[in-house]
Parts: C-alpha cells; structure tokens; sequence
C-alpha cells in the first residue's frame, strides 16, 4: 500500500544537454523552479534547470493539490490570486485535462464559534484584496456537505480556489518549459556554487560546470543544506506530513474541503486525497538543534501537534550524519528523493474523524499512503529574495506546504527579479533578512 508514483527507479524523461554556459540556473525542479524557468525563459532568458533526483519527484508531488486562496498569509495573498490567472492560461494551453484542474473551490468548515470568528476576522482582512471568499452560516453548511454528522457552526467558501493531481500537473508543466527552450536535466545533482571575486559565475554539477551569472535555489527541504557552505544561513526545518489515497467515495464535497481534524479534495479518479487537519512530525537534528531558539513561538502555538523523532533517517537533509561539507559527491546524489514513511497513526485518526462526520464515506480504505517532506520556516512564509552577502544568488524556500498553488505566481516574481525588473508586489514580508536583522517573528494572519 506504501508507494509514490515518482521514485529513484522512474526512468530518467528530462535529459537535456547541458550548456556550456547560460543566463540562469534553477536548482530544483519542483512546482516553484519549472515555473521561474518558464516565465524567464518567456522574457528571453536562456535557462538551465538541474535536478538531483526527477521532476516534482518530492514534495510538488506529494502535496494535497490544493489551488488555494483562502486563509492565505496577507503577503502571499496577491501572488496567489495571480497564480489563480496563470494556472488558467496554462490549462488554455495545454488543454482542459493535462493538469487535472477542477475550479471546485475550498470550504473550511468550523465546529465552533470562536473557530468561526477567527475565519470571519482574516475574510475581514483579505476582502480588500478582492478574494471572493465569503462565509458559510450553520443552515448553509447543511446543504453544502449534505449527509454530515456534525453540526458545524459555519464555515468560509472560496468559490474560485481550485485543485489539480501534482505529478501529472508539474511534469506537464516541465514538458511546456522545454518547449519554450529550457534545458532540464534530471538525475543532475548541482553539488556547489562556483564564486568568483565575491559573486556567482556558475555551479557544479555532477555532469560539469555550467557558467551562468545568476542562480535561483528551488531545493525545497535541501535550500538550507545547500547553502550553508557559502555562509547563506537559513532558519529552515523540513516538517513530515502524511498523505493518503481512498477508494471512490460518492457525494462528499467536490472540492477542497477541511474542519480541524482532517482535510481532503476529491480526486479525478473519485477518490479522495486525506491528510491529518494539524498534525506533522518533526525529525530533531543539528539543524533542528541549531535553530531551536527561533522556532519557540512556533512551538508553543502548535505543540500539542507536533510529534518529534529524534532520528532523522539516514541522508535526510537534517540527518545526523548527513556531510555538511564535502568535495565530488554531494548528500544530493546520495539520496536522490526524499520518500520518508508517513506516519499511519496520525492518517487512521484522519480517516477515522472522516467517517464520524461523514458516515456514508466509510469504512475508508486507503488505496495508497505517503509523505513529503515539507520546507518551513519560524514565520510560516517563505524566503523569495536575492541575497545580498551573495550577488547572483536569488532565494525561493520555506514555501510551508504552499507552494504548488502559488508556484506560477512565485515563478513570475523570480523570473522578473532575475531580469532586475519591477516585480509588482511588495515582497517586505518575505525578505531573507528578516531572520537576521533583530525583528520579531510575526506569524500574520493566515488561518
């Protein structure tokens, strides 16, 4: 029953030749790489994006599928509504079925007033934004997820919040990055950065070097490991979420829907995708130690759903005995993807609190189980920035389990920023030095 589509054993299908030299080279080929390749590649750019293991082979893959605005970080609130816009022009271009869109919208759904009031305060928030969430009162919720067992207070819908299938809709994301004229090559770890007179002048690959002047790192839960060599330090912890397949389950909620407890979409094959409400592991070591004091307002907001491990499995970014320095061979060839085991206690209780409140759903049986690895930092809003100690280097990490909805929005801002132009939205709140500068951890609004 445990297994993913995209494993070490995948063949190799992005083979490019790689260049001598290029404009820009992307590490990581997740959700938020193959789309900065896009749009730079769209402004002209000749671009290069390597990976050590295969496209959205981790955690673009092994997301939830969820396209979302709702209870969205302030900041991040306007990328995503305009990812929503890209996620559409590229289902007119690809066709209706490439990427499994479904414009079905997500309902959160509130067992309590003080719950309720919450979401009421951050739709308070958002509105000038333009978002069309709206609330959902008791009687409505009623008739929204007919059959339900609980009697929720209410809830809040945003109508035009989609899903997608993640590993359909990166890799077909990547195939329209080639077609513009990127080059991609997987099973290509980039082991270094080349630096020269204080800046970027190329990378190390495990297939040679490729000069370039500008790098963005896209390496999700591997950004922190990376970059510490080149003294980038960044306050990230990957995070295990758990994540299961069920059989088809007629007449629950079309789209996105979630209560505390669990969360799920509705699948193309009629199945549902389910994930615990809150719940996530965390493996404790060198780096979780080292950044323990930053993290202390984020654990005393979510202890009690924070399971710790103290052995990271052996080559996790944050193993203990995973190198911190090497030369040839890098942590990244020596674990290609990263596919921890979930966490089986935290998805029964998942879909034991699915078939309480819908008992026409169960019994539940898991068709498939996974987990991911999920980059995060003490805010829960990523890094998107240039780093200034590093000219060339440029930043996208920390995306909290977030990042496929937003990845066409966040793709464009990289792209533009790789390009020195205006990137159109105030990016204060994801600036890298924030972590550095003495200001306090500042948690927003999101829900």
């Amino acid at each position: 029953m445990t297994g993913f589509p995209i494993t070490p054993a995948s063949p190799v299908v992005f083979a490019d030749a790689l260049p001598a030299s290029c404009d820009l080279v992307i590490v990581g080929a997740g959700i938020i790489g193959i789309c900065a390749a896009i749009f730079a590649a769209d402004r002209g750019l000749k671009v290069v994006v390597c990976e050590k293991g295969r496209v959205a082979g981790e955690q673009s893959s092994r997301n939830w599928g969820w396209i979302r605005q709702q209870g969205r970080d302030l900041g991040e609130l306007p990328i995503v509504m305009e990812a929503i816009g890209h996620w559409r022009a590229f289902e007119a271009e690809l066709g209706d079925d490439t990427l499994g869109l479904r414009w079905t919208g997500i309902l959160k759904a509130s067992r309590t007033e003080t719950h309720l009031a919450r979401s009421a305060e951050w739709l308070r928030l958002a509105k000038p934004f333009g978002v069309d969430t709206r609330m959902v009162s008791r009687a409505e919720m009623r008739d929204m997820v007919p059959g339900a067992a609980v009697d929720y207070a209410g809830g809040v819908f945003t109508p035009s919040d989609g899903r997608a299938e993640p590993w359909v809709a990166v890799s077909a994301l990547a195939r329209l990055a080639q077609a513009r004229g990127v080059a991609i090559r997987e099973a290509c770890a980039v082991r270094g950065l080349e630096v020269s007179g204080g800046q970027i002048s190329g990378v190390d690959t495990e297939r040679g070097r490729i000069g370039t002047p500008q790098v963005i790192v896209a390496a999700g839960a591997w950004s922190r490991l990376f970059l510490a060599p080149y003294g980038v330090h960044i306050p990230q912890l990957s995070v295990l979420s758990s994540v299961a397949s069920t059989d088809p389950v007629p007449g629950l909620f079309a789209g996105g829907f979630s209560d505390g407890d669990y969360a799920f979409r509705t699948r193309a094959d009629g199945g549902l995708t389910l994930a615990p409400g809150s719940e996530h592991d965390v493996f404790i070591g060198p780096d979780a130690f080292a950044s323990l004091f930053r993290y202390m307002s984020t654990l005393r907001q979510d202890f009690r759903s924070t399971h710790f491990r103290p052995w990271a499995p052996r080559g996790f970014p944050d193993g203990w005995t995973t190198p911190r320095r090497w030369t040839g061979e890098s942590p990244f060839e020596a674990l290609r993807i990263l596919s921890p085991r979930p966490n089986m206690a935290t998805l029964n209780r998942a879909r034991v609190a699915l078939e309480r409140a819908f008992p026409q759903a169960g019994p539940l049986r898991f068709r498939t189980v996974w987990a991911g690895m999920i980059d995060t930092l003490p805010d829960v809003v990523p890094v998107i920035d240039r780093v200034a100690a590093l000219p060339g280097l440029i930043l996208a990490t920390g995306m909290a389990g977030h990042g496929f909805g937003i990845g066409p929005g966040v793709g464009r801002v990289l792209a533009d920023m790789a390009m020195g132009q205006p990137v159109g939205h105030d990016l204060s709140r994801f600036r890298f030095v924030r972590f550095s500068d003495g200001s306090p951890v500042d948690f927003g609004a999101a829900l």
